[in-house]
């Protein structure tokens, strides 16, 4: 601007007229000329001092201009996800509150929540070959009117072979060839072909035992709907069916996690009707009033760290008739017992185990009947993995010769 007024000061007579003009002077034509120099030399400077401000500083990058409209879309998509996930929140903040209170209202979610018979393991549980149990013939019992159970019997592996092409008949019939059975009770959630399931009937085959693993009544390929009477029941109608056809061999009842309970139902059932059963298994058990405490659901972990909470669920398993009183049941049986658990087990500490193992050695004859076997928990077998244990055959038979003296 400076240099601009020079022009504005010259002759006003110079502008008048044209420029090269011979009555023009060299020196007022100088001087239009260096106002001209001047005035250009003010404009590139201004320009260049613009530019400079809209240069980014070295080793930063200028942000590229986005198309025209692409700003207002990102802004509306960005506010819509914030309109999604403060809903989605809110959302789980009222279902967090309420689901206790619904539980309270209808009783009958619960078991739902505990057995969890809907969680599938989605395979033909009719073609148990498929699964690589080329011995093991699949079968269908009646436990009850309008209650049919899905049943797996494997036989020893030593018949393999024969078994190639057999029948239900031929299955029925080896059951009486003097080899032990084992009836097999499965924990909640899953059915039959659940992988650590059939490990134990592959552990249990090649040590020459007869394997039988029932779905109860609403798993798998079964009918019905799960409660603690059903699965007793049809648990006690599966040991009848082996015991009528094993002319003698020994049964034993196997029970993991939730199978435990069931199996000491039935225990004391058979005792008390004067029919003891051979023995009985726990593997991964927990004591009265902990079935919906131990298993993992959707916020039961955080649900259990509230007063409220205590006073909605902690008498609902007896009112549900979901009690499976593990430890009641220890104190009446007087039947071999093994406990099996594995000292990492994230569901059902160890320590619930011995304190099983110290009840049921106050109830037996001998001390000698109740035996407890920890598996180390750098293994990594937690609640399922206890098959995978190269220690698990020879405990087994061992605990089976004990029977056999």
């Amino acid at each position: 601007m400076i240099y601009s007024s020079i022009l504005v000061k010259l002759d006003s007579r110079l502008w008048t007229r044209p420029y090269f003009c011979k009555k023009c002077t060299i020196r007022e034509i100088s001087s239009v000329c260096l106002g001209f120099f001047l005035l250009a030399s003010e404009q590139r400077c201004d320009m260049r001092r613009r530019l400079d401000e809209n240069v980014p500083e070295r080793g930063e990058k200028k942000p590229k201009e986005a198309p025209k409209g692409v700003n207002d879309e990102e802004t509306r998509t960005r506010s819509s996800w914030k309109k999604w996930i403060k809903w989605t929140l809110l959302f789980l903040c009222v279902l967090y509150v309420a689901t206790p209170f619904i539980i309270r209202l209808f009783p009958g979610l619960l078991q739902h929540l505990v057995y969890s018979h809907a969680v599938l393991y989605f395979v033909d549980l009719s073609r148990p070959s498929d699964l690589g149990l080329n011995h093991t013939i699949n079968m269908y019992l009646t436990s009850e009117q309008g209650v049919t159970l899905g049943v797996w019997h494997t036989v020893p592996e030593k018949k393999w072979k024969e078994a190639q092409g057999k029948g239900l008949d031929w299955y029925e019939k080896s059951l009486g060839d003097g080899s032990p059975v084992f009836i097999y009770l499965h924990g909640n959630t899953n059915n039959r072909a659940a992988p650590h399931r059939i490990g134990v009937a592959n552990v249990l085959s090649s040590l020459g035992y007869h394997a039988v693993v029932m779905d109860y009544r609403g798993f798998g390929d079964s009918t019905g709907e799960p409660t603690e009477a059903g699965l007793s029941t049809d648990a006690l109608y599966l040991y009848h069916w082996v015991r009528a056809r094993s002319k003698g061999s020994l049964v034993v009842i196997w029970g993991h996690s939730l199978g435990t309970g069931v199996s000491t139902n039935i225990a004391v059932k058979l005792q008390e009707q004067g029919k003891p059963v051979d023995a009985v298994i726990l593997e991964g058990a927990f004591s009265s009033g902990k079935v919906f405490i131990t298993f993992p659901h959707i916020f039961t972990w955080y649900y259990l760290r509230f007063p409220y909470i205590q006073y909605l669920f902690l008498d609902l398993h007896k009112t549900n008739k979901l009690n499976f009183p593990t430890d009641e049941n220890l104190k009446k049986m007087r039947t071999p017992l093994l406990i099996l658990h594995s000292k990492d087990d994230h569901l059902v500490p160890y320590h619930v185990a011995e304190e099983l193992y110290r009840t049921a050695k106050t109830a037996v004859e001998s001390e000698d009947q109740v035996k407890l076997a920890l598996f180390d928990g750098s293994h990594g077998y937690l609640h399922n993995g206890l098959y995978r244990d190269p220690a698990l055959p020879g405990i087994l038979r061992e605990f089976v010769q004990t029977l056999k003296a």
